[in-house]
């Protein structure tokens, strides 16, 4: 046998071992890696992969579970009991091989999901340099959940857990930011925050395939992606040999034009072209269950106390359909996780004017606040006071996770304070008055910052005008001069609301309006019914 042939022997005798040593060894998801938070409480699970029938032993803090991988080397276990600590712990992970894990602490663990507003991260904030100056917070855990939309499910993602300090909060999310801080400074347990958000998508992209299925309403948003994907798989070749060939052809007809710099030896270029290069919708993060696929489920069955959850600026030309498409979602993860008890915190959308058509984004808020009265466990915090006119990124996010950090105390652990605003109860109407009460009142109602407003009332002709609004113990009488017999009442219902009825507390109201005239997101078909007639007319 030449020299060669017993060189390559070796080489693929030493890969064999290699492979062979590597499929060995016992491996765990990204979400357990050194520096980590374990949710407290009575199920938290661990899980990867070894060898078929492999023998795996957990080891944490003198407690011991055992188990044996699967056929498919799947394994998983269930440690019982586990109670929050201030001290670092090691976790230890034992089949042919053993992993250890350091610095693990116990206590709470929070998803951070939604688009851009729970993306965006402390640096971006307001005053990030005083902020930042005080992150050093040992007993908070960050984890980042790379943007990935994914057309079939995702097991593994690339993170790890990260120790909280100014380097690592800088481009962390601020509301999933303050929300932690707040919440580990009033339960004294550890925190773990693990952000899982992507800018400017829609609520159905993270909602499992199969919850929109099963949906009459909602099944439509899979199967018209299905259908764009599956025509595009189909004509790939063509599209992009049409769009090649119309590409060619533009430029040949169109003449270069001077660069805006000017001057001798300026470079020319060709002015963008009336059409774009096909796309394909495979990766599309704002299709039917994509970010669930690539950011949700390879969080599963990860253990958590509860969601927080700031989304809807890309739902709102389609707010009604919202009052469906949110709970929907919710449920989705709550069985996925098999915690029907899993807390669910929202936060209402802020005021915002510039580009969105009247009155749109008062139905995406009335959404949100109709999900929490249709689901337990659900809470919403109102932000009407930190909004901009001008930017959909208010940069004020320490008063969002501070809210949120205050739903969470009362709604997750059941603490008895204050944590919302007052919010709309029912309505009586005495002459020309329409008398207001409130859940959620406090230490009693107060109008900051001088009379009521934000209140308009309406007869039966259902044109709104602005009221005179009054405070009376813990209701408050909205009338106007000219509206003899009024039939409802709107309050905050603007794209920009300006309001100021908040609790003594200093929390605001929840916009609301008493009638039930229609709205103008509700659709007057339903949306698979629309989408035949357009593709019948193409």
């Amino acid at each position: 046998m030449s020299a060669s042939w017993l060189r390559l022997i070796c080489l693929l005798g030493g890969w064999w071992l290699t492979a062979l040593s590597a499929a060995a060894d016992v491996k765990l998801p990204a979400l357990f890696s050194n520096d980590m938070v374990l949710q407290q409480g009575e199920r938290t699970p661990i899980w990867g992969k070894a060898d078929p029938d492999e023998s795996i032993s957990v080891t944490l803090g003198g407690q011991t579970w055992q188990t044996t991988a699967d056929a498919q080397g799947q394994w998983r276990i269930d440690m019982t009991g586990l109670k929050a600590s201030l001290e670092p712990v090691e976790l230890h992970i034992k089949g042919k091989n053993t992993v250890t894990l350091k610095n693990v602490l116990i206590g709470e663990v929070w998803i951070c999901s939604g688009q851009s507003n729970m993306e965006w991260p402390v640096v971006g904030s307001a005053n990030p340099q005083k902020t930042l100056a005080t992150a050093d917070q040992p007993l908070i855990r960050l984890f980042k959940v790379p943007r990935k939309a994914a057309l079939e499910p995702v097991e593994e993602i690339r993170a790890a857990w990260q120790v909280c300090n100014p380097n690592v909060a800088n481009a962390f999310s601020a509301v999933g930011y303050f929300f932690g801080r707040e919440l580990q400074r009033a339960r004294k347990v550890p925190v773990g925050l693990i952000q899982s958000a992507w800018g400017g998508t829609v609520a159905e992209a993270w909602t499992s395939k199969e919850a929109l299925k099963n949906h009459p309403d909602l099944a439509y948003l899979v199967k018209r992606h299905e259908e764009a994907v599956a025509y595009y798989v189909k004509n790939e070749a063509r599209l992009l040999k049409e769009y090649e060939e119309k590409r060619a052809k533009w430029i040949k007809e169109n003449t270069p034009q001077q660069s805006k710099e000017g001057g001798v030896g300026a470079a020319t270029v060709l002015p963008p072209p009336p059409f774009k290069p096909p796309v394909d919708p495979r990766p599309n993060p704002n299709a039917a269950a994509q970010l669930y696929h690539g950011m949700i489920m390879p969080l599963q069955p990860f253990a958590i106390r509860g969601v927080i959850w700031y989304q809807g600026e890309s739902n709102a030309s389609r707010a009604y359909e919202y009052r469906t498409l949110m709970p929907t979602l919710i449920e989705s993860w709550r069985k996925a996780w098999k915690q029907d008890d899993m807390t669910f915190l929202m936060v209402q959308l802020a005021p915002y004017e510039k580009g969105v058509p009247e009155g749109i984004w008062p139905e995406l808020r009335e959404a949100q606040w109709l999900t929490t009265k249709q689901l337990s466990h659900c809470g919403m915090v109102v932000i009407t006071d930190v909004g901009d006119r001008d930017d959909i990124h208010p940069k004020e996010k320490e008063t969002v996770g501070e809210r949120l950090a205050l739903a969470a105390r009362a709604l997750a652990y059941k603490e008895p304070i204050v944590w919302s605003g007052p919010a709309f109860e029912k309505m009586e109407i005495r002459g020309s008055d329409v008398i207001l009460h409130f859940n959620h009142v406090g230490s009693g109602l107060v109008a900051k910052h001088g009379p009521l407003s934000g209140f308009t009332i309406c007869g039966s002709d259902q044109r709104f005008v602005p009221a005179q609004a009054r405070i009376e113990g813990k209701t408050v009488v909205v009338s106007h001069g000219e509206v003899k017999d009024p039939v409802a009442v709107r309050f905050g219902w603007d794209n920009y609301p300006v309001v100021n009825l908040y609790n003594q507390e200093g929390l605001p109201a929840t916009p609301f309006r008493t009638d039930d005239f229609p709205l103008k997101t509700k659709p007057k078909e339903k949306p698979e019914e629309k989408s035949k007639k357009s593709a019948g007319q193409n």
